[in-house]
């Protein structure tokens, strides 16, 4: 796809994106395109469900005021082909944003994205979240925590949270599965210190795939009991009714 054609969708959606953005995303979506033959990053492969699943998606966050800081830190847990972090990294030059995920071949991917389109604003972590959660380096560090089809939202709470420092905020790409989420996650992101708002649509033209952004403002701080050890918040998730 043109750099010409990824800008005119992404401004026909209300997502600011100049020529420079415009044509690191088309290398971006080019090497997504190119690695994924040869790697499980994406079962999407048309080129426009492409650009609106995973890339306007990410981007559409840029929307909503004060939701995506300029400046700043963001984390992006369970990253995967790098929704959302990586699109919102090139948005966002001043903001510095790092990329986590336990698998290191998704990794050598985004490494080959951030080399060929000059991204430097980006970290690469190859941890586990549990483990991320517990590093004194990245511990209630982050202005902004995000995740895209990681978990549940009560699993991804406990995943997020611990990453997100006092007064900032959890970011949650969700879809239609949120309503049924979204009672044990309330619960279980106060047990984490956090508080759950209300939903946002995100709404792209001619799409109706019921995409929503959940905030959870972090209001008190994570015991330090979490995230539990790895695999237990799947296992265990918080939040679930008694």
């Amino acid at each position: 796809m043109t750099s010409n054609a990824i800008q005119q969708r992404l401004t026909a959606c209300g997502i600011p994106c100049d020529a420079a953005l415009a044509e690191r995303l088309a290398t971006y979506m080019r090497l997504l395109a190119e690695w994924n033959q040869v790697m499980d990053l994406t079962a999407v492969t048309e080129e426009d469900e492409t650009l609106d699943r995973h890339f306007a998606d990410s981007l559409a966050a840029l929307t909503v005021p004060r939701l995506i800081p300029q400046t700043g830190a963001l984390a992006d847990v369970g990253t995967g082909a790098g929704f959302p972090g990586l699109p919102l990294a090139m948005a966002c030059p001043e903001l510095r944003v790092t990329l986590i995920d336990a698998q290191r071949k998704r990794l050598d991917f985004l490494q080959a994205v951030v080399e060929a389109t000059g991204t430097r604003n980006v970290t690469l972590l190859h941890l586990r979240a549990e483990d991320a959660g517990h590093d004194a380096a990245l511990r209630q560090r982050f202005d902004r925590v995000a995740a895209r089809a990681v978990a549940p939202l009560n699993v991804l709470s406990e995943y997020l949270l611990p990453l997100t420092k006092m007064g900032g905020m959890a970011l949650c790409w969700k879809g239609p599965a949120l309503g049924d989420e979204l009672d044990a996650g309330r619960r279980a992101a106060r047990i984490l210190g956090g508080e759950a708002l209300e939903p946002i649509p995100v709404n792209l033209p001619g799409r109706d795939w019921g995409h929503v952004l959940l905030p959870i403002r972090k209001i008190g701080p994570t015991a330090k009991a979490y995230p539990r050890k790895a695999g237990t918040p799947s296992k265990k998730p918080l939040g679930t009714a008694e």
